[in-house]
């Protein structure tokens, strides 16, 4: 589909159709909580129709992302809903195949005419979990393109929501050294308190009568005089 598609990035708008069992199924873009991929295809039964349908059925068993990211596909034609359920059953189909015989499904969807008007355009909607469309494809010959294009967006998308919910990074903080000990500069540094300062005078015969002018510097210290 042109890249001018006019839902692109947009809600999904809501719809309401039968399905092959004539029971309604309802798609709501608020609620999704999954990717959902829905293809609009010309006509059951037919041979690129069949093919395609297949496809998608065998991706939902084979192809891991659609698997892990739990994509529901949804099928659209015109056909009617006696139409759809031979379709369903004949080909073991998994998911819903809806039946938009009036055609209100298309033209909320803006799907128009392939092969220069002469059938129903063959185009592939991507919605992502939060109901939003991300994407389109039309190919109206090439069935086989449909399960690729879906195959890589369900890989980005799966992408996208490992990023949301991985923790935020950690910002690189500073590393601090721890300071060295240093030896106090004996010049600059304050004396300590509390310690007693002993003085200690000379000895020797040159000395003797300088010390006996001097009182003993600590009380208590008995001095003892050998003659």
């Amino acid at each position: 589909m042109p890249r001018s598609y006019p839902l692109t990035d947009k809600p999904a708008p809501p719809l309401s159709l039968p399905d092959a069992n004539g029971q309604t199924y309802t798609l709501n873009s608020e609620n999704v909580g999954r990717p959902v991929i829905i293809f609009f295809y010309p006509k059951s039964g037919s041979y690129g129709c069949t093919k395609e349908a297949c496809e998608f059925r065998d991706a939902l068993i084979e192809r891991e992302s659609f698997k892990t990211t739990k994509a529901q596909i949804i099928g659209i034609s015109s056909d009617p809903v006696e139409k759809q359920k031979e379709f369903v059953e004949k080909h073991k189909l998994t998911y819903p195949v809806l039946s938009d015989s009036n055609g209100e499904a298309r033209q909320t969807y803006h799907i128009g005419k392939g092969l220069l008007g002469l059938v129903d355009a063959r185009v592939t909607i991507v919605i992502d979990a939060k109901g939003i469309v991300r994407d389109s494809l039309e190919a109206t010959m090439n069935y086989g393109a449909h399960v690729k294009f879906v195959t890589k967006w369900l890989e980005k998308l799966e992408a996208e929501e490992k990023r949301a919910s991985a923790p935020p990074p950690t910002e690189p903080g500073l590393i601090t050294e721890p300071a060295l000990a240093t030896e106090p500069d004996p010049e600059t540094a304050p004396p300590s308190t509390g310690q007693a300062h002993a003085l200690i005078m000379p000895t020797g015969p040159e000395n003797e009568h300088e010390s006996s002018d001097v009182a003993p510097a600590a009380t208590g210290v008995t001095q003892s005089v050998t003659s």
